[in-house]
């Protein structure tokens, strides 16, 4: 079992956040494991087993096969939204409640942020919750409630877009596809400009949203790092607190008070 964070670093962290004008949270992929959200590798089962992700995560494929992409896709829509926010993200959302200004940037592309409270999320790998005209770009407002997909998964045609009847594709960003404009100006803004930044649960590996902890201290923020192997991603003046998000934010928060 991994050891938390001690009482005085906790209290450190907590003593920074007081202090803080802005604080950034950066949120990665582990912090949706907490809730049970598979994470891209995992979501290869049943009918996609046979795939690699680059199969069914990039413009090509989608041309090639939009059945498949898009079946894939809502069979993952359904599974995220089986899934509820974990003391993790409920945790994030009481934070914006107790600092002067928060930024939330993250790189998941499920809506466990929004769901726990959290508003203003800048999306930088795009939403599952989102889609939009793979033609002319126009966005795509799905029904209301969860796709109802077998568990093996299943083929389906995308919708077609209401402006220009193109096919409509996820809201994600594939593999070769640029970051959103503004989500990354914002982010990189954010960054730059923060006392703060809360690496959680993130790699620290998918550029180039993991140069952002970097951009914040290269601007002198604090950066903390929120992860079970914390450490081995400290830089020199990084702080670690080791261990899961959903253990180690709401003993933070405690701390905070």
């Amino acid at each position: 079992m991994t050891q938390g964070p001690g009482a005085a670093e906790l209290d450190h962290v907590a003593s920074l956040l007081r202090g803080a004008r802005h604080v950034v949270a950066f949120t990665g992929a582990g912090v949706s494991a907490e809730s049970g959200v598979p994470t891209f590798r995992d979501a290869l089962t049943g009918l996609w087993a046979r795939f690699d992700p680059t199969d069914l995560a990039t413009a090509d494929a989608y041309q090639a096969d939009p059945e498949l992409v898009w079946g894939w896709y809502e069979w993952r829509r359904m599974l995220l939204l089986r899934a509820q926010p974990n003391p993790a993200h409920l945790a994030l959302a009481q934070l914006a409640t107790q600092v002067e200004r928060l930024t939330l940037i993250t790189q998941n592309v499920d809506d466990l942020h929004e769901r726990a409270g959290s508003t203003d999320v800048i999306h930088l790998h795009g939403s599952m919750f989102a889609p939009r005209c793979f033609d002319c770009a126009a966005p795509h407002t799905l029904p209301p409630g969860a796709p109802d997909e077998p568990e093996g998964g299943r083929r389906l045609a995308p919708p077609r877009c209401t402006h220009c009847a193109g096919p409509i594709r996820p809201g994600v960003v594939w593999f070769n596809e640029m970051l959103p404009r503004q989500a990354w100006a914002n982010a990189e803004a954010a960054a730059s400009s923060c006392d703060v930044f809360l690496s959680i649960g993130t790699s620290g590996l998918v550029y180039p949203a993991a140069g952002l902890p970097r951009l914040a201290a290269d601007h002198q923020a604090q950066v903390i790092i929120v992860n079970p192997d914390a450490h081995a991603q400290l830089r020199h003046g990084d702080i670690a607190l080791k261990g899961v998000a959903g253990v180690v934010l709401p003993a933070m928060m405690e701390r905070l008070g």
